[in-house]
């Protein structure tokens, strides 16, 4: 009797021993390919994002040959002209859409008039008394002197700092300002009537330091930037779905003296970038950056183009 217990009790360690081991390899299996997809991903995020890269260096080019080939209608030509803000690059990695806004599509954050920001704020569904705090602050921050009731305002907050009472350097400072938040600065999401949800622009893609006081690139501008210029809703749900479908051209009618085509010598380049796998099926996975250039004047001595500004992970609209 007490061999046959004691055989029981082998058998009960055994099987306990067994399940501690199968638990054990279980979670190690689990970890091992949690690490293992993890690190598939960070590597196509990486390979996404030379691809990206190559595309901007790409569209760099396309817009300097674009200016040495003009396009005509008897001689359309394969790089960027105005009409074409959106370029599509197939490599043999994958596919890569690069955005081409010019500064011009956005207001310049250090000139723009009291009038067209409260109308670009309240574009943006900033609220009333918020849009007010708001463009009193981009005043003070922007307008030579100081001793503010916004500098003591600024003092009494942990980190403290001043105003500049000098002109924007870069458009992030907004986010210090009183009366900015997240949401109204980077955009946020909203439901529409039948319950999807979209994307709703923020002030960061409206504004910049290099930007149009009087005229608008009509085939890049934000929605908002054109409804505060004094279009209705309709028209401008018209001109973004037309440019959806097919960009203005130079002899198109635009319906409004402070809008244009193309623009000037800044642009912003936002390449968005998918591999190409094996089966030649495209990776959910997509990784975009963007660059602001500044082109330069013909036969410039140092170099053709400056990149001014570089973002590693940009949003894309």
């Amino acid at each position: 009797m007490s061999i046959r217990r004691d055989r029981g009790s082998a058998l009960l360690a055994v099987l306990w021993l067994s399940l501690a081991l199968s638990a054990i390899a279980f979670s190690l299996a689990s970890t091992v390919q949690g690490e293992t997809e993890r690190t598939s991903t960070a590597v196509d995020g990486l390979r996404s994002y030379y691809l990206a890269t190559g595309a901007i260096e790409r569209a760099i080019l396309y817009i300097q040959w674009g200016k040495s080939f003009p396009a005509s209608a008897e001689n359309p030509t394969p790089y960027y002209s105005p009409e074409t803000p959106l370029m599509r690059m197939s490599f043999p990695t994958g596919d890569v859409e690069v955005e081409v806004i010019p500064e011009t599509a956005k207001y310049n954050i250090n000139k723009i008039s009291q009038e067209d920001l409260l109308s670009l704020l309240a574009a943006l569904n900033a609220r009333e008394d918020q849009a007010r705090q708001l463009v009193e602050a981009i005043l003070d921050w922007r307008t030579p002197g100081g001793d503010s009731p916004l500098d003591q305002y600024y003092l009494s907050l942990s980190p403290s700092f001043r105003s500049r009472h000098a002109s924007f350097e870069e458009i992030e400072e907004l986010l210090v300002l009183r009366g900015m938040t997240t949401d109204l600065y980077y955009g946020t999401y909203e439901r529409d009537a039948n319950g999807r949800l979209y994307r709703r622009g923020g002030l960061n893609e409206c504004v910049s330091i290099f930007g149009a006081t009087n005229q608008f690139e009509i085939n890049t501008a934000h929605p908002a930037v054109l409804a505060s210029i004094g279009l209705a809703p309709e028209q401008v749900r018209a001109i973004v779905e037309r440019r959806r479908i097919r960009p203005f051209g130079r002899g198109d009618d635009l319906g409004s003296c402070r809008l244009r085509i193309g623009g000037n010598s800044i642009f912003t380049l936002r390449a968005t970038a998918r591999l190409r796998l094996q089966d030649g099926k495209f990776s959910d996975l997509r990784r975009t950056v963007a660059a602001t250039v500044k082109f330069m004047p013909p036969f410039n001595a140092d170099s053709a183009h400056q990149i001014m500004r570089w973002y590693d992970n940009a949003s894309r609209n």
